[in-house]
């Protein structure tokens, strides 16, 4: 990419964020970490409470880029047809001919919404599995490929509450971040008050289109990152698996550790947060405040974790500490 083009399209992202701001009061963190996962090309799984916004802000992010925008509303009736399509049987009137075609279903599309996705059974969770990793969907012997960009913002409640089916560690692990969307500030809240139970509309305006979406993905993988670092990313993935190894924090808290993707994904969303901050090198700093995210659904937490009512933030914040920068 060309510098002229990224200069001209690094403004975009600050007006996504303003686009974003006025359909969502506050959550800027959570803003922050759904961007870095646009621009790695990676899902992201937002969790929290009903009621705070998760399912208005993906929404709203879908109406700033001009992309292709599909809801499913996972339901424990839903089923894998219902989101990658089915085949059709067909008459031609001419000759009498009958053939199957192919009906696409909601998953064919750039940004998908898998709406409470804990709300259905694992059979129908699964069907996301092959389109997040592969990009493509494989029905009755024949592959098709998504749309690019392809992005999966999936939003759950917690585990603890009636009704929800627990996503399988190889879900999770497909998503680049698990983002915690929590409660608003008091002022927050009571801005949240004024701007729905008014008439002021809240339009979201159009600022990024796909291929602009695409040139900047591109431009995150040319983001310098420094052998220290790199090294920095592996040691902590590497640390998070119990063993003789590993931190005493880990070998307590720690039942399985992140695998290799862990480590891919905390680059990726280390340059993705450079290059919304317009930067061109990733740092320790982005490694550190992005850690938790991409960690915290690939670790298995132990007995004596949960006996302690340690979470997985705390066992990534040990890791921190733990294990030293080099240098």
């Amino acid at each position: 990419m060309t510098t002229d083009r990224l200069d001209a399209l690094l403004p975009k992202l600050q007006q996504l964020r303003g686009a974003l701001a006025q359909a969502v009061v506050g959550q800027h963190a959570v803003v922050e970490q759904l961007l870095i996962g646009l621009l790695a090309g990676g899902h992201c799984l937002l969790e929290g409470a009903p009621g705070l916004g998760k399912t208005l802000l993906v929404r709203s992010l879908g109406q700033a880029l001009e992309l292709q925008f599909r809801r499913v509303q996972f339901t424990p009736d839903l089923m894998p047809s219902d989101i990658l399509g089915t085949e059709l049987l067909e008459e031609d009137h001419g000759t009498g001919h009958r053939h199957f075609r192919f009906q696409k279903g909601p998953i064919f599309t750039n940004l998908l919404l898998a709406d409470e996705l804990n709300r259905t059974p694992p059979k129908t969770q699964a069907a996301l599995l092959e389109a997040m990793q592969e990009r493509t969907v494989s029905y009755a012997g024949t592959t098709y490929t998504l749309p690019a960009p392809f992005f999966v913002l999936a939003t759950q409640n917690p585990i603890e509450q009636a009704g929800t089916y627990p996503l399988p560690e190889a879900q999770l692990d497909r998503f680049l971040l698990h983002v915690r969307v929590d409660y608003p500030t008091e002022q927050e809240e009571r801005d949240i008050l004024l701007q729905t139970t008014g008439s002021a509309s809240g339009s979201v305006p159009k600022v990024m289109e796909a291929d602009e979406v695409l040139a900047l993905q591109a431009a995150v993988r040319e983001v310098h990152i420094s052998e220290d670092v790199l090294t920095w990313i592996t040691r902590l993935v590497r640390a998070s698996r119990p063993g003789s190894d590993a931190p005493a924090a880990v070998n307590q808290w720690i039942k399985w550790g992140a695998g290799p993707r862990a480590g891919q994904s905390l680059v990726l969303a280390a340059k993705a947060r450079a290059l919304l901050q317009g930067r061109f090198a990733a740092t320790r700093e982005d490694v550190q405040a992005l850690a938790a995210p991409v960690m915290r659904h690939r670790l298995l937490l132990s007995f004596a974790a949960e006996a302690e009512q340690k979470s997985a933030d705390d066992v990534v914040a040990a890791l921190l500490q733990a294990v030293p920068f080099p240098g």
